[in-house]
């Protein structure tokens, strides 16, 4: 009977395990790769300066001189990163289930023939004898093993939260947001 044992000790569990393992750690490592080439790209210009959208509003705002209201022109700089959803994919879980089926089968096959003849012949004076014998046998014997693996993977991707240093960055921006007042007035 085949050594099941070792056919499963042949298996490279390193291959079958280790593999999507592997791909998963390399799929984290792109996706903050990702994040860091989003940034820059998205957040700065060519010349490595912060990007700003600015913003143009009409506010109405107190006249001391006639006790009323007037309207005063204002413009607001707000840092484009802080305007948009930064990607911070984490791989949350990941389940691998490997089956591996081994089948043995030992098959024998014995078969015996065994044949006779006899032949007697009088004539005149003589007597004529013949005999044969024959005997045969056949053995085959066999081993089939089949082997059937399967493997499923699954990933659970989650949208993570932003690491506390870029939180902190980001919440550094949003405090920078000015407001200007476009008539030549001081800043809020």
């Amino acid at each position: 009977m085949a050594n099941l044992v070792q056919e499963l000790n042949s298996l490279d569990f390193s291959v079958y395990i280790g593999g999507p393992l592997q791909a998963a750690v390399q799929a984290q490592h792109a996706a903050s790769m990702s994040q860091v080439e989003f940034i820059k790209e998205v957040g700065f210009d060519d010349q490595g300066e912060l990007r700003y959208v600015d913003f143009s509003y009409t506010k109405k705002v107190a006249n001391s001189e006639n006790d009323g209201f007037e309207d005063q022109a204002l413009t607001i700089k707000v840092p484009f990163l802080t305007m948009l959803t930064i990607p911070a994919l984490r791989i949350d879980e990941m389940t691998i289930d490997f089956n591996a089926k081994l089948t043995s089968t030992e098959t024998a096959n014995v078969s015996n023939e065994f044949a006779a003849s006899a032949e007697l012949g009088i004539n005149y004076k003589i007597v004529n004898f013949k005999a044969s014998a024959s005997y045969k046998r056949s053995s085959t014997r066999g081993t089939k093993v089949e082997k059937t693996y399967n493997m499923g993977v699954n990933v659970r991707v989650v949208n993570d939260e932003l690491p506390e240093g870029l939180d902190r960055i980001l919440t550094m921006l949003e405090d920078s947001i000015a407001s200007a007042n476009t008539a030549g007035g001081s800043s809020d």
